[in-house]
């Protein structure tokens, strides 16, 4: 049975109406900063997974393979230089057991981005 062509244009009417609803879940997550979505991404176990290797203040369950995440300014005093190396950490060091998050795949480049805003706060 076909549906009225009324029914098919109201249904459509209620979910563009829908899709400018402010729903409170939705709203919190478009209202973080850059900063702390990425945090979100460097402490979650199944994207950025930072905290296998790296000691990060205030981290539950925090690594010790790589070095501690502090002073990050100081040690990466161009940002550039640092997303490079979240990228791809083998064109430094081909030895390193860090993963190439970007060249991989891993993450995307604008996971890569905000896992930089997060990591140059620290």
């Amino acid at each position: 049975m076909r549906k009225p062509i009324k029914a098919i244009i109201a249904a459509s009417a209620v979910a563009t109406m829908l899709g400018g609803v402010a729903l409170p879940g939705v709203v919190a997550a478009q209202e973080k900063s850059v900063v702390e979505q990425g945090k979100e991404i460097a402490f979650d176990r199944r994207a950025g997974n930072c905290l296998a290797c790296h000691m990060v203040e205030g981290a539950n369950l925090p690594g010790n393979i790589g070095p501690p995440l502090v002073a990050m300014k100081a040690r990466f005093p161009d940002k550039d230089r640092l997303r490079a190396q979240i990228h791809d950490p083998q064109q430094f060091n081909p030895n390193t057991v860090m993963p190439p998050f970007g060249k991989h795949n891993i993450l995307s480049d604008e996971q890569i981005d905000k896992i930089v805003e997060y990591v140059y706060t620290l």
